[in-house]
């Protein structure tokens, strides 16, 4: 007995998957229908029914269609581009009785192929009397923005087959038609079947080397220089996700105004001011929202803002600092600085007070090194929301609650009120109350703090835009 009940080929366009196709389909126990979930089609150019299933019924409920393909005899399967119908994607790739074909073919092949596929508009050859030649441009930008594509969609696929444990068949372009390959993949879906000859139904179209299909040839060089094949652009982040943080919000108790905010800024200036807005307190903001309740309270309110705060990376870490570490109960962290980095933290606000500068900068760089180490997973402690970056926090806002505005701290008192315009409303005036600290981040601000900042929030300078602190 198979473990597989049916199959899907993970493709793209001019990868060779109609070719594949004929050759599984000249095995009497497979047969592979098409594009199944095609937008402009079902199954293939000008057909619109399969099974039955008419393409308006697929397009109401196209699971009603995945489940037919499973339920035929023999093996059955179809072929699956990143463009189609993407409400199959999950269902499909985290079946396990869903054996998954993953193609694939030389980038720039496939992508040349693709621009005489659409010059000529001939996308299959079955007799080479009548195939249609045609040279084309080669685009850098376009042919980077194709492979970006295709590596996303190559990258869901992977990352659903290591979550939930299971293994595709890979096959290349070339491998097409290496009947031992074929042989190999039938045996692999469960089909005892072999065949000795390949179909004659399809020939390759462009089989001339790439320099002829090209007007510009020297372009393919610029083409390829553009890509980061081995992504060694990517920015390492090894920083766990932040849960939605829900208990967290505010909402004011009758304007539709909502704040998600990040740990280490002018929360309680904020709550202040928003209660001001309906005439309240800050104990009267609505929060601890549950996930059934905040969905009411969007419901509720169809039009509204939602918004947040950013602050320069390193103030809030200083923040955090002085208020959880030095001054706060955060233990742990202490032991950690002090153990690790030889630092010995002040006590209370009056040790605090009488720091040296050069105590001070360097407890503040243990603790910006304690910041790398963590987000790094590199300590035995958990990351915190109070330490973790704004990057990673927002990401887990806005899974619960997609953000109108990301305000900056320094444009607060600009930025808040003009949130009124949008709801056709004046809200008042605003500025954060001053408070004293014993410790101010421009007495140790200095090339070391910042470079260590850096290395400690490196995703936040980078993805939100932050230069070097300067004080305000």
């Amino acid at each position: 007995m198979s473990r597989f009940d049916y199959f899907v080929i993970l493709a793209e366009m001019r990868t060779g998957s109609n070719l594949l196709e004929a050759y599984l389909n000249a095995f009497e126990g497979i047969q592979c229908e098409g594009e199944a979930f095609n937008p402009s089609f079902v199954a293939y150019p000008k057909i619109d029914t399969l099974y039955g299933i008419t393409r308006p019924a697929r397009d109401a409920d196209p699971l009603a269609l995945l489940r037919l393909v499973g339920a035929q005899p023999g093996m059955t399967g179809f072929r699956y581009f990143h463009d189609h119908d993407p409400r199959v994607f999950d269902p499909f790739m985290r079946d396990p009785r869903c054996a998954k074909i993953i193609l694939t073919r030389n980038p720039v092949e496939s992508y040349v192929s693709l621009k005489i596929a659409r010059a000529t508009q001939q996308w299959r050859l079955g007799d080479v009397k009548n195939k249609r030649a045609a040279q084309v441009m080669f685009d850098p930008v376009e042919f980077s923005d194709h492979v970006a594509e295709l590596l996303g969609f190559q990258t869901r696929v992977q990352q659903v087959l290591q979550t939930t444990g299971q293994t595709a068949y890979y096959i290349g372009y070339e491998d097409i038609k290496d009947l031992a390959v074929i042989n190999g993949l039938a045996s692999w879906l469960g089909v005892s079947e072999r065949v000795e000859t390949a179909p004659r139904k399809l020939k390759r179209q462009n089989p001339e080397p790439l320099e002829e299909k090209l007007l510009n040839p020297e372009a393919v060089a610029e083409g390829v220089a553009r890509l980061d094949r081995f992504n060694l652009a990517r920015t390492p982040n090894f920083e766990p996700r932040q849960p939605p943080p829900l208990w967290g919000f505010r909402a004011c108790p009758e304007t539709p105004l909502v704040y998600a905010p990040l740990p280490g800024g002018y929360e309680r200036d904020i709550y202040a001011w928003m209660a001001r807005i309906d005439g309240a307190t800050p104990r009267d903001l609505k929060t601890d929202f549950t996930p059934q309740a905040w969905r009411d309270w969007q419901r509720a309110h169809p039009q509204r803002v939602a918004f947040s705060v950013l602050r320069h990376p390193l103030a809030r870490a200083h923040e955090t600092f002085v208020q959880q570490v030095v001054l706060g109960n955060r233990t742990n962290v202490r032991a950690f600085i002090e153990r690790v980095h030889g630092v010995d933290l002040p006590q209370n606000a009056a040790g605090a007070q009488a720091w040296s500068e050069d105590a001070h900068r360097a407890g503040f760089l243990g603790f910006l090194r304690f910041i790398q180490a963590n987000l790094n997973g590199q300590t035995a402690l958990p990351t915190r929301a109070l330490w973790a970056s704004q990057a990673s926090l927002i990401e887990a806002i806005t899974a619960q609650c997609p953000l109108h505005r990301l305000i900056r701290s320094d444009r607060l008192g600009d930025d808040l009120p003009g949130l009124g315009d949008e709801l056709g409303l004046t809200f008042p005036a605003f500025a954060p109350v001053a408070r004293e600290t014993p410790l101010r981040l421009g007495a140790v601000h200095d090339r070391a703090v910042e470079a260590a900042g850096r290395a400690a929030y490196g995703r936040d300078y980078d993805m939100l835009g932050f230069g070097d602190w300067t004080a305000a």
